[in-house]
């Protein structure tokens, strides 16, 4: 007891700890502090490209990314899945791109370098220039920023303002750019067929599900019955009001009317539309504006194309890195080099179709445009009896699949196929229809991701699986027929689930995810265990190193959006 108190009273016992613990703060706060530093400063601004070297006159690809966020949305891109992706990009050679040389190219007949990029960034959001940023000076890219004119003055503290859009642009990595005055729809009908008139998008929960609907700027304001209820004047005025905003707010605030357009709804304007509301349109662009990306869904722009009819690429969130690439293959017609991660993992499967990254327990694999990527296991096709443990994790936009026992030529298989509103069995006989075993519904996740664990036992020629801990099917017969097949993951774009822009463009291509595979020999009990046949799954150390890695990006994201 005495011992106790006279700890108790040992103020000098107690000076040492608190000196330890303001030592151990002040080391913190020095740490903390060189993360701040490292991720948004650079003793460099930005370094202009050499233009004098560059000599190619095929044009440039245009990547618009509508947004960026910490750990993503369903709108916006992950901050890591950015980086990512710009890596691919700077790895491959791409060089960014200025205005002036997109108008140079096009009025003056200038070359550009030989993968030229115009990036860009739209909305206006804080967040975007808050994690763009770093990254921009990372890789010496340059990008566009586009706002809608009424934020300006908003209250809302995402977008930004006026002097931090000029403070911005004096670095040099950014310029920028105008999505317009503001963003409305008119003429809503809902999936029931209700009318709902003109809403803000804060307004219009139904927009993913709605029969139709179109920007302010693109059609007559019309009844329920689709009558329009203003005349041509009335019309001409509507619009031509909101390009007068523009002029004034952007000259206002900024001294300047950005020179770049993108206009709400891409792919609309110069595409059949109403002439009358397509001149009102062309007349406000002409006066205010010189370059205009009017299309979205294709990332190439050519000689032939005009500075006020540009296309750029849109990626969605979803999107696994090879996505980019395969889109920019597609477009560009390049033979880019696909992101493959981990070498040694990647030696371990046979890729037959498309492009796969493997990171980790993870395994993305992308689907070239129209068809489905395939990656098999060598050596499963001796495997007669599986327990196969993994989980899902691919966007509800398409299709994952799990192939046992496939034949190489797709004649014979076991599949479990994962997709949006359904999980299902099926199997294939050699000369027979594919014959379903079992479907049941599949609800995806709130961020658009079919996530599920699957685990798939075929022992003496019978099937049985549990979807996310329940079983779904117990003890079915397979077809004898089906007797050997290598252990095959797919993914390919669902033409009736794909996303689908306004100009009826479907995105054919799409990312199946493969995690925690660990493929054992199925023996019969319950708590049985037969012998590992395959596992990518991560070890204890790869673990950790894998909790340390994350602490470290949290604690630096923690910096940055504290300080």
């Amino acid at each position: 007891m005495r011992e106790q108190r006279s700890k108790a009273l040992d103020y000098r016992r107690k000076d040492r700890i608190k000196a330890c613990r303001v030592a151990v703060q002040i080391v913190i706060l020095a740490f903390l502090a060189g993360l701040i530093v490292k991720a948004l400063f650079t003793w460099n601004g930005y370094d202009e490209p050499d233009r004098s070297r560059w000599n190619s006159r095929n044009g440039f690809v245009a990547v618009s990314y509508f947004g960026v966020d910490h750990s993503g949305t369903s709108e916006l891109i992950a901050k890591e899945k950015l980086e990512e992706q710009l890596k691919a990009l700077y790895e491959r050679g791409y060089v960014t791109i200025s205005q002036d040389d997109v108008l140079a190219y096009y009025n003056e007949g200038k070359p550009l370098p030989e993968k030229a990029l115009f990036l860009s960034f739209e909305d206006g959001r804080n967040d975007s220039a808050l994690f763009a940023e770093p990254l921009l000076k990372k890789y010496n890219f340059k990008a566009t920023l586009l706002t809608y004119a009424n934020k300006f003055g908003s209250r809302e503290g995402k977008f930004l303002q006026p002097k931090e859009l000029l403070k911005m642009t004096r670095s040099g990595y950014w310029e920028l750019g105008s999505n317009g005055y503001r963003l409305s729809y008119i003429n809503i009908v809902d999936e029931h067929g209700q009318f709902l008139g003109e809403r803000a998008p804060g307004e219009f929960p139904e927009q993913k599900t709605a029969r139709y609907y179109t920007h302010y700027l693109m059609d007559f304001i019309r009844d329920a019955d689709g009558v329009p209820i203003e005349h041509r004047d009335e019309m001409e005025a509507r619009i031509g009001s909101d390009y007068e905003k523009m002029k004034n707010i952007y000259t206002q605030a900024l001294g300047y009317v950005p020179r770049t357009y993108m206009i709400m709804h891409a792919n609309t304007l110069y595409n059949g539309m109403n002439p009358l509301v397509q001149a009102a349109n062309d007349k406000g662009i002409r006066e205010l504006f010189q370059l205009h990306f009017n299309r979205e869904g294709n990332a190439m722009n050519t000689a032939k194309d005009s500075p006020l009819n540009l296309t750029r690429l849109q990626p969605a969130p979803y999107w696994e890195t090879n996505h980019l690439l395969m889109e920019l293959r597609r477009a560009s017609g390049r033979d880019l080099a696909f992101v493959t991660g981990d070498k040694t993992r990647a030696e371990q499967w046979k890729l037959i179709a498309g492009a796969a990254e493997f990171a980790g327990d993870r395994i993305a694999l992308t689907s070239p445009p129209s068809d489905a990527g395939m990656l098999a296991l060598p050596g499963s096709e001796a495997w007669d009896n599986v327990d196969l443990r993994l989980r899902l994790g691919g966007h509800y936009s398409g299709e994952q699949s799990v192939f046992l026992r496939y034949s190489g030529d797709g004649a014979a298989y076991v599949r479990l196929l994962l997709r949006e509103g359904e999980f299902a069995v099926e199997q294939k006989a050699p000369g027979e229809e594919p014959e379903k075993l079992l479907s049941v519904p599949f609800e995806a996740a709130a961020d658009g991701r079919n996530r599920a664990r699957l685990r798939v036992q075929l022992l003496d020629g019978k099937l049985s699986v549990a979807l996310d801990g329940s079983e779904v099917l117990s003890g079915q017969p397979i077809d004898e027929r089906i007797a050997s097949g290598a252990l095959t993951l797919a993914a390919k774009a669902s033409p009736e689930d794909a996303r689908w822009n306004e100009y009826d463009e479907q995105d054919t291509i799409y990312d199946g995810v493969f995690e925690a595979i660990e493929v054992r020999e199925a023996v019969a009990g319950e708590e049985a265990q037969g012998k590992q046949l395959y596992s990518n799954r991560l070890n204890v150390l790869q673990l950790l190193g894998q909790t340390v890695a994350r602490a470290y990006r949290r604690a630096v994201d923690w910096a940055i959006e504290t300080f």
